[in-house]
């Protein structure tokens, strides 16, 4: 099995989980996790000088993301310019959409890039700056601002709180320091 092989056995699913937490769409995630793979592919040395594969897929499926958003962003600017604008009525959720990916999909993109590459993804702040390419208070800031915008989207849910442990059956014991 070749090295690509590996780290495509290895991380493909985790990558993909962390792409649809940032997309909110899972064939945009599986398709931009398929691409960062083809580029390593493309790559004269494979992974040769890459310390961490995972990291480099992750920021190329992110970049690949964000190049696309800009791209639909433009499109969408040349599009309303030369057509008359239409009301466009989005379906109610499917039943397999969670509250969190609805909340994730209605807060701004930037704030959702680093809970996703926080929570999702495990990255410190320092390496989250590196891949978005922000300083690291920009990325304290945004995560800040970005439990808030989840706080009211999400009953129950307190950024100041964290968050509550699974419900057992058997009682647990409190400690207290």
């Amino acid at each position: 099995m070749s090295e690509l092989e590996g780290v495509y056995h290895a991380c493909y699913r985790r990558l993909v989980t962390q792409l649809y937490a940032f997309t909110t769409d899972l064939t945009e995630a599986q398709d931009v996790v398929q691409e960062a793979f083809a580029r390593a592919a493309a790559r004269p040395g494979g992974f040769i000088g890459i310390d961490n594969p995972e990291a480099w897929l992750r920021t190329v499926a992110v970049n690949v993301v964000r190049r696309r958003w800009r791209r639909r962003k433009l499109l969408d600017l040349i599009l309303l310019r030369e057509r008359a604008v239409q009301r466009h009525v989005e379906a109610g959720p499917s039943p397999e959409r969670t509250d969190l990916t609805e909340a994730l999909d209605a807060i701004p993109r930037t704030y959702r890039e680093v809970i996703v590459l926080h929570y999702y993804a495990d990255l410190s702040v320092e390496e989250i700056s590196a891949a978005l390419g922000v300083p690291g208070g920009t990325v304290k800031s945004r995560l800040s601002r970005g439990r808030a915008a989840l706080a009211q989207r999400l009953p129950g849910y307190s950024p100041s709180l964290p968050p509550s442990p699974p419900s057992s059956s058997a009682p647990s014991e409190v400690r207290h320091a």
